[in-house]
């Protein structure tokens, strides 16, 4: 079984390249770091609080992509992941660049994690509709699959009309750079993964015997090979007997929850999850 960590990162916490360099070094093999762009004052909608979560988590939370590139040079074999981003909210031929860019530059090691958002006022700051988020999100993933994948590359679609154009760098991972939807287990989320993701990212990971064969069938319904799919538990606080019970369903890959702080706060949490890495991970991990 591989671990992977993900954590809510502020400007007053561990800095992002020295958690990355610390994973890596306890084998780890990927860290996912989250996004919220801003949080409105507006309370009528109120942040999603669990465990582990901050409210100046939504507030102060560090740009992915840039804290991602910090940790490039300082690890080698880490892989560099959002979770997730709200893939609605971004331009797509500027989100598809800025991802193409980390994959170059960290030499094919991303991750890309996408939701579709809970918070409506987030959203409606950015302009989007919030009840056609999904739609707008798919375009966008089909646009950046687009760009990472043709020379010259166009997308025509409801919300995205990109004539052809040049867009350089490619991924090093190509078109087929991993994408993560993150999501309950719901008819449209799957039905989602299935047509343009390569994963699925549940939180926590509670219910998966029951979901994991709907998840399935909906990947053969597409002509998809169901045993291709990535499952990652995603943000999940690790006990024996929760791995114990992903690895009967066949999970390979958990993301384990760190929550964000002083560098010997989030130290001590990675070396506690740093166990389960010894206990549970295998030859391939």
């Amino acid at each position: 079984m591989r671990f992977g960590v993900t954590c809510f990162l502020t400007d007053r916490d561990m800095a992002p390249a020295d958690l990355a360099r610390a994973a890596e070094e306890r084998g780890f093999t990927s860290l996912f770091l989250p996004e919220h762009t801003h949080l409105p004052v507006r309370a009528d909608t109120p942040p999603a609080l669990v465990e582990g979560v901050r409210i100046d988590d939504y507030k102060r939370s560090l740009d992915p992509f840039v804290a991602l590139a910090t940790a490039v040079p300082v690890t080698s074999t880490l892989r560099l992941g959002t979770g997730v981003v709200l893939a609605a909210q971004h331009d797509p031929i500027v989100l598809a660049k800025q991802v193409a860019t980390l994959d170059h530059l960290s030499g094919g090691r991303v991750e890309l994690g996408i939701g579709f958002g809970w918070n409506r006022d987030e959203a409606a700051d950015h302009g989007v509709p919030f009840g056609d988020r999904r739609r707008i999100a798919r375009e966008h993933v089909l646009c950046m699959r687009a760009l990472w994948r043709d020379d010259p590359a166009e997308f025509h679609g409801e919300f995205v009309d990109l004539d052809a154009c040049w867009s350089a760098p490619k991924p090093m991972q190509g078109a087929h750079l991993p994408v993560l939807l993150g999501g309950a287990a719901t008819a449209g989320n799957f039905a989602a993964i299935a047509e343009y993701g390569d994963g699925w990212m549940p939180i926590g990971g509670s219910g998966l015997g029951e979901a994991l064969p709907e998840l399935r069938r909906a990947f053969e319904e597409r002509g998809r090979d169901p045993g291709l799919l990535r499952v990652l538990p995603f943000g999940t606080v690790p006990t024996d007997a929760k791995l114990e019970h992903f690895a009967s369903l066949g999970i390979d890959e958990v993301v384990l929850r760190v929550p964000g702080g002083s560098p010997a706060e989030v130290l001590a949490v990675l070396d506690a999850h740093a166990g389960f890495v010894e206990r549970f991970g295998g030859p391939g991990a």
